[in-house]
């Protein structure tokens, strides 16, 4: 059975050599090197991850390979990945070994193969580096939530040690939000649409990864901390367009944190003490309004915060999980039942919401 998976890495490889350098990175105790036969793509990880680098290579718990070459053809019948509720358009594709699982991305031809002794990614790797990136923290992903940690849709901050998180529908507003209140210097990112919790005592520990915000043009325009992700032309264009068509563009730019708002200002750990839920709409003329909710009894709320672990999940038994299964409602609500739950409703209202968020929510 694992000659089908040496089979396929090897076709994947495509008898491409691996350089001997890699990049490592490392998030609390996890240690994973990334090793490709391209000294470009080597080179734009480095960039990336530079908050998390680490110089050795050694007690890695995963090495990633990634080759960069032409979209391969398997030869294999792939089933796709149905897409959680509220989503459309067909996305991921797999194929399970016994051992192991390939994916497919379908709208680029990458392929990811992934077992408990194998982590290959085969195709336009510097074309698709998101992708790339996306698997990459897959493995964190992996490691945080076989470790008894949840997966939430959410944006992070810190300030002073004092987290908070921010969940809402796609396309809701968090990372605009996030965004904006990294404006105080005091402040520290943590993570932008993925986020761990786990209860530890009376607190609840909070983990980010690393993954720079990917945000629209709607989000940089009225930012000037976000200015240089875009040329004057193209904001003064992208400001005559109605406020909802703006909203709605998806374009889609890396933010670097470290470049935008200075070195220092990413912490991936922090003490979860609020969650914020944007409920709100362009759609309407109600004066915004923050109330504290019992989560316990807003189902819809908590829709927004949990997050299905993907085709790439893997436990440590080596299985991997299915597109029908979905997270416990009850395993979120005993893990966030010591952090209080607030709930953003009425008309989309940034400035209003920062200063509630600084004077209250992050005080």
């Amino acid at each position: 059975m694992n000659d089908d998976l040496d089979n396929m890495k090897q076709l994947l490889q495509g008898g491409n050599a691996v350089l001997p350098s890699s990049v490592c990175l490392q998030l609390m105790d996890y240690r994973l090197a990334i090793r490709s036969n391209s000294a470009r793509f080597l080179q734009c990880m480095q960039s990336y991850f530079s908050h998390v680098l680490v110089a050795s290579s050694d007690d890695v718990r995963a090495e990633v390979i990634v080759i960069e070459r032409d979209i391969v053809n398997p030869g294999v019948e792939f089933v796709d990945w149905k897409r959680e509720p509220g989503k459309t358009g067909r996305k991921d594709a797999i194929y399970d070994f016994p051992a192991g699982r390939l994916v497919r991305k379908v709208r680029t031809g990458m392929l990811f193969l992934q077992s408990d002794h194998d982590l290959v990614v085969a195709g336009p790797c510097l074309e698709y580096d998101n992708q790339v990136i996306n698997f990459i923290n897959s493995q964190f992903l992996n490691w945080l939530q076989n470790d008894g940690y949840l997966l939430c849709h959410a944006a992070a901050l810190s300030r002073n040690c004092h987290g908070l998180a921010i969940a809402g529908l796609s396309g809701g507003g968090k990372s605009t939000l996030m965004l904006n209140l990294m404006d105080d210097a005091a402040t520290a990112f943590v993570s932008n649409d993925r986020l761990l919790v786990r209860r530890q005592g009376a607190a609840t520990h909070a983990v980010g990864i690393p993954k720079l915000p990917r945000i629209n043009p709607g989000t940089i325009v009225h930012n000037p901390r976000l200015f240089p992700l875009i040329d004057e032309s193209s904001r003064e264009q992208l400001l005559q367009l109605d406020k909802k068509e703006l909203w709605k563009l998806e374009q889609k730019y890396d933010a670097n944190i470290n470049e935008l708002y200075g070195p220092g200002r990413i912490r991936h750990e922090t003490s979860l003490y609020k969650f914020l839920v944007l409920n709100w709409s362009h759609d309407t003329d109600k004066e915004l309004q923050v109330n504290r909710v019992d989560l316990s009894q807003r189902p819809d709320l908590l829709s927004a915060i949990m997050k299905p672990s993907g085709p790439f999940y893997m436990d440590t038994a080596g299985v991997f999980n299915s597109d029908d299964e979905f997270p416990e409602a009850s395993n979120y609500l005993a893990e966030l039942v010591d952090v209080a739950v607030y709930e953003a409703s009425g008309k989309v209202d940034f400035e209003r919401l920062g200063t509630v968020c600084v004077n209250e929510l992050l005080a």
